[in-house]
């Protein structure tokens, strides 16, 4: 019984055995030959060039303190608008003589600027000789001179049409105010800056209208300085001109401010009230002065944004259309700074290259102040490795693609 019990076993085992060798069939290695292994280290080098940059390069740190700066910023001298004087015809009529030949002529007060002829003004004239030479009413008389004064003819020369008993036909306009005088059809530009210097100029005589000017002072912003241009006016001799139409306007030289171009992350930091040192940019040592700023003007032109500080000048000395440049003390609060070298701007993006592992990848940060040398980071680039020359990682012709 115990060899069968013995012969079953080892039958059992050996049925075993055979079985578990038919299920288990030798294993073939296979080898894909379409298949690439990368090895992790060049990972870095199959990624595209305008992501990233494998290489050794100078890293710095931003610092990240308050700063007191000394901006430097360029102006202009313009003429001060709140005191513009507008010269008008107060009676509709036809320009029999013009004075003014081009735009920015120096003028004095009381100078002829032109002289018109008004069939009504001469209509007037002739009931008023009508009237005195007549025993009428001196009611009517003093009503046909008080009709004449208020076309704009002055009591001087309402006396003298009376005197000579003749009528005036054609009436001086003169100007109310020394300056510089510009067509008022050229005035939608603004005011240039006029370089040239007021001379002394020749006033016409004769009986005049000096009330016939409607002068007017004005407050009106003015836009960026302008290149001085002496353009010839348009206004012509034999042009009919209606009752109250502005034709010229004449800004006082001896009234004068400066304007300076900020930028908007510098105007930012500046205000009505800030402190400034300003000169002649070809005369630094003699024109050296302080002042402060008395109208800050945020301004568009040609697209571009930016604001015009305005200081207001007192002192002479000064010439309408000179270069100014100024220099202004900007207190920055505590924030992150990079050199400028580290920092690539590529149109409105700013770009910084952060060290991550062995390559330096391309980062956006928002920026401020450039000033100095140095760029205000307001992104939080505390702990950044980043490249002291980004612009040297990045190839002339190729498109930064950034984080």
């Amino acid at each position: 019984m115990t060899k069968v019990s013995a012969r079953m076993l080892m039958l059992l085992a050996t049925v075993t055995l055979l079985i578990t060798s038919c299920k288990s069939k030798p294993q073939k290695a296979h080898h894909d030959l379409g298949k690439i292994t990368v090895d992790s280290t060049l990972k870095a080098l199959v990624k595209p060039s305008n992501e990233l940059v494998v290489g050794k390069t100078t890293l710095v740190k931003a610092s990240h303190e308050t700063k007191i700066l000394m901006a430097e910023v360029q102006g202009i001298v313009n003429y001060d608008l709140r005191s513009e004087t507008s010269v008008a015809s107060r009676i509709a009529g036809r320009l029999e003589k013009l004075w003014i030949k081009y735009n920015y002529q120096p003028v004095r007060k009381g100078q002829l600027l032109f002289e018109i002829y008004a069939p009504d003004l001469a209509a007037a004239q002739q009931e008023l000789i009508y009237l005195s030479q007549s025993e009428g009413d001196q009611a009517l008389l003093e009503r046909a001179k008080q009709r004449l004064m208020l076309l704009g003819m002055s009591a001087q020369s309402v006396q003298a049409v009376l005197r000579s008993k003749k009528v005036n036909y054609r009436i001086p306009v003169y100007s109310p105010a020394d300056g510089f005088i510009l067509e008022k059809s050229a005035t939608s530009t603004g005011p240039a800056a006029a370089s040239a210097s007021m001379a002394p100029s020749s006033s016409g005589g004769g009986d005049g209208m000096s009330g016939m000017s409607g002068g007017s002072s004005s407050a009106s912003a003015a836009p960026a300085p302008a290149k001085v241009e002496s353009t010839p006016v348009l206004l012509r001799e034999g042009q009919y001109v209606s009752a109250g139409e502005a034709l010229f306007t004449i800004y006082k030289s001896n009234q004068l401010l400066a304007e300076f171009m900020l930028k908007p992350d510098l105007a930012s930091f500046v205000a009505k009230g800030t402190k400034l040192a300003f000169f002649k940019t070809v005369d630094k040592a003699g024109t050296f002065q302080t002042a402060a700023i008395g109208m800050i003007q945020p301004t568009i032109k040609a697209g571009e944004n930016f604001t015009l500080a305005r200081v207001y000048l007192n002192e002479p000395g000064f010439k309408a259309g000179e270069i100014l440049t100024a220099k202004i003390p900007v207190l920055v609060p505590r924030s992150y700074w990079l050199p400028a070298s580290a920092v690539l701007t590529m149109g409105n993006k700013s770009i910084v290259f952060k060290k991550e592992g062995a390559v330096m990848v391309a980062q956006n940060v928002q920026t401020g102040l450039r000033m100095n040398g140095m760029v205000q980071v307001k992104s939080d680039v505390a702990d950044w490795q980043l490249a002291k020359n980004a612009a040297y990682l990045v190839d002339s012709e190729s498109f930064v693609k950034s984080k």
